[in-house]
């Protein structure tokens, strides 16, 4: 077996080889030795610092660059300011040479995800080099076609590309060693990790390090909390920043930040992980987001967590959403207890109307005979629906669903969630879907379930939200754009509405009233308001299928929107389906290992 191309770049630079090093280098690796030792001499070889900018979208394009080592993220501009992530170059990739061929200023600004080292060659070196050896093109050609496809693939899955994980210690008091211990053991149920403290790297040199990556599908960091060389230097090597706090602990940003640049924090990942201690007072995480900048906040009370988290890092989780539907929503509690019992860990839910509030159930933490009992009380034991009003703005007041949501869900706020969660709801005001990650519970599940005509709009800061299910059914759109991994739906909404054998264009009078009830179906106003609110959704729910890796579509279509009284029968489908349905499901639940830099 011939050597691979990371111990050939390994070797060269040992033996500060140039060109044994550039003869590594797809580009050149068809050049014949003459070639290679002229160009070493106007190949310029250096080192770029995590966090710096090789070069920025506007420049002039006069060289491109081979990445020898490391990673650059490539970043977009923004029509409306700022930039936006749109993939990554690993180990020799080539970047810049579109915008060389082009002679166009730099379309893209690549920023080292962490130190790297990379090959330049000016233009008067390409030029030189086309001329001479015109295969050249052809492999930047390659190299393109690939970075094309790759982009494609990203909008349906992107692929995950950390490698290195810095866990920064917000205090002296936050244990960063046994949090550091169990993220090392999740990580390496993917592959081969290793832990990473001071005590390990002390005078070790940059080659030292990018051996320790080459040798290992994740890397995992340990700094000081306070700005030291160490962190400074863990810092420019990270792909995700860790920003480990303790729950009990003042919100204040994190010390050793102090060394990372602005433009740098705008280009870098950073998580916080919140390690809830028992029986200590909870900060609310809107606190910590506040005190500190970041994309993500994890929560951790054991292993568990931990795992979860590992696999969020990695592109590994598997989020689940839930649809609208009434009462046939229900079934999503059966399924729940089928994705449970075959172990099929949940790292993230979203869900828009009946399937907003058994989804954030359940990433609340609740065990299924707790949401049993629950979603009994509060649709079973109490129609919701019954509070009847004027209806100048809608048929019931919405007080008695209100004081349930607030029943079951007290004050609490989604980003206090254990598990990552959004919930959709309709803005009337906008006519957009509006997606909620933060914010009282109670209040965004409220406006979840706001069937339009049934239910009275909630209205808040000059806005009015009502059911998301008017818009977007199944989001399941919301969830591939924020998360990596297989995707599982449950769609319980309706694709064919009521069917009714009544001839008649008007109401009749009075008298007339009878020959309705007796005739079946029966068909009511709500009947009415909730099938129309949910027709424009339906051309929506057909794509939104097609982005789910797992559909569930449990057979409900004897089950009523509204008919709470079939509460146990709905969970029953949906619990008989899905044990089966999963059976065959599996291998799409276990996502492929993340691709290594």
């Amino acid at each position: 077996m011939s050597p691979g191309y990371d111990t050939i770049i390994q070797s060269a630079m040992d033996r500060r080889n140039l060109p044994a090093l550039f003869a590594a280098l797809p580009l050149l690796k068809e050049l014949d030795a003459q070639w290679l030792g002229e160009l070493a001499n106007e190949i310029a070889w250096f080192s770029v610092p995590g966090g710096t900018r090789l070069y920025s979208a506007g420049e002039v394009a006069d060289s491109l660059y081979v990445v020898v080592n490391g990673a650059f993220g490539v970043y977009a501009a923004q029509p409306s300011g700022g930039s936006r992530y749109i993939g990554s170059l690993s180990a020799g990739r080539v970047a810049g040479d579109i915008d060389l061929i082009t002679g166009n200023a730099r379309s893209t600004t690549l920023v080292a995800l962490r130190d790297s080292e990379v090959a330049r060659l000016q233009r008067a070196t390409f030029e030189k080099l086309v001329k001479k050896h015109p295969q050249t093109l052809r492999t930047i050609a390659k190299g393109l076609a690939e970075q094309v496809q790759s982009l494609q693939q990203a909008e349906r899955r992107p692929a995950a590309s950390k490698k290195t994980f810095v866990i920064v210690p917000h205090d002296r008091r936050v244990d960063a060693r046994a949090f550091g211990s169990d993220l090392v053991a999740c990580l390496r149920k993917f592959g081969r990790t290793e832990l990473i403290q001071s005590s390990d790297a002390t005078e070790r040199t940059t080659h030292w390090f990018h051996r320790v990556e080459r040798a290992n599908e994740f890397v995992v960091y340990l700094t000081d909390p306070e700005p030291t060389n160490w962190s400074r230097l863990c810092i420019r090597r990270a792909d995700a920043l860790l920003l480990l706090a303790g729950n009990d602990s003042e919100p204040e940003p994190w010390r050793a930040l102090a060394c990372v640049e602005a433009g740098d924090a705008e280009m870098r990942t950073a998580e916080i992980v919140l390690l809830h201690r028992p029986g200590h007072r909870s900060v609310a995480a809107r606190d910590w987001m506040q005190a500190q900048p970041c994309h993500r906040l994890h929560h951790t009370n054991g292993i568990d967590d931990v795992a979860r988290t590992a696999r969020l890092l990695t592109g590994r989780s598997v989020g689940l959403v839930l649809s609208g539907g009434g009462a046939r929503g229900f079934a999503h509690i059966g399924v729940l207890r089928a994705l449970s019992e075959a172990r099929v860990a949940i790292d993230a839910i979203g869900a828009t109307s009946i399937g907003a509030i058994i989804g954030a159930g359940w990433a609340a933490g609740w065990e299924y005979s707790d949401m049993v009992e629950r979603m009994r009380r509060a649709f079973v034991v109490s129609n919701p629906l019954n509070d009847y009003t004027l209806p100048i703005v809608s048929l019931v007041a919405g007080r008695k669903v209100s004081r349930l949501m607030r029943q079951e869900f007290g004050e609490a706020e989604i980003e206090d969630l254990p598990i990552p969660y959004y919930c959709t709801s309709a803005n009337l005001t906008t006519g957009q879907l509006t997606v909620h990650r933060s914010g009282k519970l109670w209040q965004w599940l409220r406006a979840s379930i706001a069937i339009p005509g049934v239910l009275p709009p909630v209205f808040t800061q000059r806005q009015a939200y009502v059911d998301g299910a008017t818009l977007n059914n199944l989001p399941v759109d919301v969830m591939r754009e924020d998360f990596q991994g297989p995707i599982i739906a449950v769609d319980a909404g309706a694709d064919r509405g009521f069917i009714s054998d009544l001839e008649m264009t008007e109401i009749p009078a009075l008298w007339g009233f009878r020959h309705l009830f007796h005739r079946r179906p029966r068909v009511n106003i709500m009947q009415i308001l909730l099938r129309a609110g949910m027709l424009n959704s339906a051309a929506a729910s057909i794509a939104q299928r097609e982005l789910a890796d797992v559909l569930l579509r449990p057979p409900l279509e004897r089950v009523d929107l509204l008919d709470w009284g079939a509460f146990r029968q709905a969970i029953d489908i949906g619990y008989r389906y899905a044990v089966q349905a999963l059976e065959s499901a599996q291998d799409k639940l276990s996502p492929a290992p993340a691709g290594r830099n």
